[in-house]
């Protein structure tokens, strides 16, 4: 984002002074998070989540070099490895359920941040491009996240790997050599962990660079904010720092209480007891599930238990999984209206807090609850409706609704109707 009035990095001491003409990263810094970044005076704590994906991030790829110097991946003493990690390998246990437990946070975060997305139309032009990149780093979370369950090579993650590598036995005619290919063989075994292994520790730095593109394109138009209204003046902006890195550090220190408390207190809380079992090919648990950021699209999954004309139910199943995600690309076309924020959108606003927060409760609910009824009935209904919210109602209600007035500027939102304040202008005594 580029305004006449962001201040220019001119370093003072000699040395970053040298630094800056040779290799300029001092002014890339600056530019970035430091005062040469203006962003919206009126951004709230959801805004937050952006940074501690970051830190998420960080934590998840030095936790998992260190954790990958003890690993085997190895199908005949994968498990016992990780049982030396957790028992003999100094602090490995803290590092273990670190990058565990991090992967949680890391996805946990990640929801809240895409749900903001939803709320305020963040993806709405000029910043269809930092949305897309969102939506492909998630789809690389999600792949990378399913690799790492398998590497344990508990009984979870052994079916977990069979369960969803099947999935793409579903698809016509090229199906199954796809499944075999993925798995290097025809069932879970050390081709398929040595594979899973390389690209869950490959995808993560590939995350990182999606990240830097993410973070790219946010700075080209800017910062959104809470009423979606553009920039205007200098008065509508205040620089990053040192008010909005105070902010996130604050955020930080919440995020790090919670989860710390998690880490030492609850450490196995959002593990399956069964994942604690070496694998056995010639057992299969009572009740298979993936981990809880994957339940939603489990559920939606699982919701198609018949024939569509001469489709299976288990390839519905499968594209309407994969589309519950692959929908997300089309939302800056598909939602045509002129304002931004929920806020000041009171149809929208009832079908997103009393339409599309209940049946994503539902499907995470559904998701991780066995596959027998009542749970496969209401995951149809509240996967029906995800789809309608995002193909049918958000459309419909984009054109027909009536938007509630906007605020003049950024300034007027948060200083009020005050036009001196408003307009930049110096207050005159009986003006």
């Amino acid at each position: 984002m580029s305004f006449p009035w962001a201040k220019h990095y001119e370093p003072v001491n000699p040395l970053m002074r040298y630094l800056d003409e040779k290799l300029p990263l001092p002014r890339l810094v600056y530019n970035a998070i430091g005062g040469g970044y203006p962003v919206p005076r009126n951004l709230n704590y959801m805004w937050n989540f952006g940074v501690l994906a970051g830190f998420c991030l960080v934590l998840q790829i030095v936790t998992g070099v260190v954790l990958a110097m003890h690993y085997a991946a190895n199908a005949g003493v994968a498990f016992s490895s990780v049982e030396h990690i957790m028992r003999d390998v100094n602090w490995g246990w803290a590092l273990r359920y670190a990058h565990a437990n991090g992967a949680s946070a890391f996805f946990a975060v990640i929801y809240l941040h895409i749900f903001r997305g939803f709320f305020y139309s963040s993806y709405k032009a000029p910043r269809e491009m930092v949305w897309l990149i969102g939506v492909v780093i998630f789809l690389l979370m999600m792949a990378t996240g399913f690799m790492g369950y398998v590497l344990p090579w508990g009984q979870m993650s052994f079916w977990g790997a069979k369960v969803i590598t099947g999935l793409f036995g579903a698809i016509p005619v090229i199906g199954e050599p796809i499944q075999i290919w993925l798995l290097g063989g025809y069932a879970p075994d050390n081709a398929a962990l040595n594979r899973f292994f390389s690209l869950h520790f490959l995808l993560p730095f590939v995350i990182a660079g999606a990240v830097i593109l993410h973070i790219w394109a946010l700075h080209i138009p800017g910062s959104s904010n809470p009423t979606g209204v553009e920039v205007k003046k200098e008065s509508d902006t205040i620089p990053f720092h040192p008010y909005y890195t105070a902010k996130d550090g604050f955020g930080l220190g919440v995020f790090l209480i919670l989860y710390c408390a998690l880490l030492f207190l609850f450490p196995n809380y959002l593990g399956h007891p069964d994942n604690y079992i070496e694998a056995n090919p010639l057992s299969t648990p009572a009740h298979i599930v993936p981990e809880w950021y994957f339940w939603p699209f489990y559920a939606i999954l699982r919701a198609f238990t018949s024939d569509f004309f001469f489709i299976p139910a288990k390839l519905m199943g499968v594209l309407a999984m994969f589309s519950a995600i692959l929908v997300w690309f089309f939302l800056p076309w598909l939602d045509k209206g002129p304002v931004r924020s929920g806020h000041y959108r009171p149809l929208f606003r009832k079908f997103f807090w009393f339409g599309l927060i209940p049946a994503m409760a539902v499907l995470f609910y559904c998701g991780g609850a066995p596959a027998e009824e009542p749970y496969v009935m209401l995951s149809q209904i509240a996967a029906t409706y995800y789809f309608l919210h995002f193909l049918v109602i958000l459309p419909i209600v984009s054109m027909i609704e009536r938007p509630e007035p906007l605020p003049y500027s950024i300034t007027e939102a948060v200083l009020g109707e005050d036009k001196a304040a408003v307009l930049g202008e110096n207050a005159t005594p009986g003006v």
